[in-house]
């Protein structure tokens, strides 16, 4: 299985005509945030495979209308069509499974608050999005042998990947998430690397961290599903 991972910043490669040539073999595509919805739609449009996505900390225009969805029912029904379709399927607070794949992935976006802008959160306040997700990930447990394959993050673990600024700080919560819940791994963006040999993936315990900084493929995915399929 291989996966197409974005986060942002729009790479040449994948904002080119010969999409389909460079990615003709990818499963699915995973972002972790601060790109536009366009970008997705290209991407979806181009390459026709499922696209799962958290915002972060920029390019929030349309988070509002993902978050706090019209109460209209009909409206809703529309719009969550639409946007599943043209701009892939936000992730965020959720846990789903790609029924294609069977992949297991949980979606927790935004940065460490540093100045009170849009899906930025405390770290008690991410501790309160991650408990949320237990009841899901405790039925995975039961009904696949595992909890999840793969945690989208747009900020990284508090001291892998980060930084020290108050804006990049990573979450403490992640590492304890990370203990009980065991993703084989979690995928990040928000920290640039600017050099391209700059390291890109560390190991905490069971998960590999992986900054998926501009794009990154990832092609060494092997379920532990005890029930594959449906």
């Amino acid at each position: 299985m291989k996966i197409l991972c974005i986060s942002d910043d729009r790479d040449r490669l994948v904002y080119s005509q010969h999409i389909k040539d460079h990615f003709k073999d990818i499963d699915l595509v995973i972002a972790a945030g601060d790109l536009s919805l366009k970008y997705y739609e290209f991407i979806i449009s181009s390459i026709n495979k499922p696209l799962y996505f958290v915002f972060g900390n920029h390019n929030l225009e349309d988070f509002n209308k993902y978050m706090n969805p019209s109460n209209d029912e009909s409206s809703m029904s529309v719009n969550k069509h639409i946007n599943k379709v043209y701009s892939g399927e936000c992730i965020e607070g959720k846990v789903i499974r790609d029924k294609k794949t069977g992949l297991i992935i949980a979606g927790l976006g935004g940065s460490y608050k540093y100045n009170n802008g849009k899906n930025q959160y405390t770290e008690i306040e991410m501790k309160s999005r991650i408990f949320k997700l237990i009841p899901k990930l405790v039925l995975n447990k039961i009904k696949y042998g595992r909890y999840l394959d793969i945690l989208v993050t747009h900020a990284a673990p508090l001291g892998y990947n980060d930084d020290t600024d108050a804006c990049h700080r990573g979450f403490a919560c992640f590492l304890t998430f990370m203990d009980i819940f065991k993703p084989k791994y979690l995928l990040h963006g928000h920290i640039h690397l600017i050099d391209t040999n700059a390291r890109r993936k560390v190991i905490y315990r069971q998960t590999k961290i992986i900054n998926i900084y501009k794009s990154y493929v990832l092609s060494d995915i092997k379920l532990r599903d005890k029930k594959h399929g449906e």
